[in-house]
C-alpha cells in the first residue's frame, strides 16, 4: 500500500491524486525530452496525459516545477542535516559530511547526479536555469532559519544569514559543476571523483571561518 511521507498508509483518494500527479509529471518528461522545454505546452501535456488542462495546472502552477518536482526535498536537505547533526559536530562538518555522502552515492537531488539528458534539458532553457537558482535561493533562506534557531539567535541573526550564504554558495557551485561536466559527457563515476575533491576544497576553505560555528552540544 502506497504510504505518505509520514510513513501513514494514503487512503484510496489520496492514492489517486498521487498516481495522476505522477503520471502527469512522467508525461511532461517524456515531452520535454523528446521536443524540447520551450516547445511543448500545458495543453499537449494535458492532452498526452488524457487529464484536463486545469488538472495540470492544479498540480504544477508553475511549468518549471514539471520538470523540477523536487522543490521541498531540494530546499530542505542541508537545513535537515543541520538539524540532525551529531553531538560535537559543527554545521559545516555536517553538511560536509553529507555532500561527501552524496558524491558517493551520486545523488541526483543534492548533487545533480540527473543524467546527460535531463541536465542538457535543463541547462539549455533560461526558464528553468532560473527556476532552478530559485531554488538555492529558497534553501539558503531556509538553511540561514535553522542555523539561527539552533544558535539560539534571532531569526534575521546576521552570522547566520552570512553562514547560509557561504554554505549556499559551495552547494550551488558544486551542483553546477556536477550539471556542466555532464552536459559535457562525462560519466557518473569520473564525476563523482572529481566531485568528492572539490568538496574537500571547498569545505576546507569555509573552515577557518565555520568550523566552529553552530557546533552541537548534546
Amino acid at each position: 500500500m502506497t504510504s505518505s511521507p509520514t510513513g501513514v498508509p494514503l487512503g484510496l483518494r489520496e492514492r489517486k491524486k498521487l498516481q495522476t500527479r505522477q503520471n502527469i509529471s512522467n508525461t511532461a518528461t517524456r515531452l520535454f525530452m523528446d521536443r524540447g522545454y520551450d516547445n511543448v505546452t500545458i495543453a499537449e501535456i494535458a492532452e498526452a496525459a488524457e487529464v484536463a488542462k486545469m488538472t495540470v495546472t492544479n498540480y504544477f502552477p508553475r511549468k518549471e516545477d514539471l520538470v523540477l518536482d523536487i522543490h521541498d526535498v531540494f530546499v530542505a536537505g542541508p537545513a535537515d542535516t543541520v538539524r540532525q547533526r551529531r553531538p560535537g559536530e559543527s554545521a559545516l562538518a555536517a553538511l560536509r559530511r553529507a555532500y561527501l555522502a552524496a558524491a558517493a552515492s551520486k545523488d541526483a537531488v543534492l548533487a545533480g547526479f540527473s543524467g546527460p539528458d535531463f541536465a542538457a534539458l535543463i541547462t539549455g532553457s533560461p526558464a528553468l536555469v532560473a527556476r532552478l537558482r530559485e531554488f538555492h535561493e529558497d534553501r539558503e533562506r531556509l538553511l540561514a532559519a535553522v542555523l539561527a534557531e539552533e544558535t539560539g539567535s534571532p531569526a534575521d541573526d546576521f552570522t547566520a544569514r552570512v553562514a547560509a550564504a557561504l554554505l549556499g554558495g559551495v552547494h550551488r557551485t558544486l551542483f553546477d559543476e556536477v550539471l556542466v561536466r555532464t552536459v559535457a559527457g562525462e560519466s557518473n563515476e569520473a564525476i563523482a571523483a572529481v566531485l568528492a575533491q572539490r568538496v574537500t576544497a571547498a569545505f576546507d576553505t569555509l573552515e577557518p571561518a565555520l568550523g566552529g560555528y553552530a557546533v552541537r552540544t548534546n
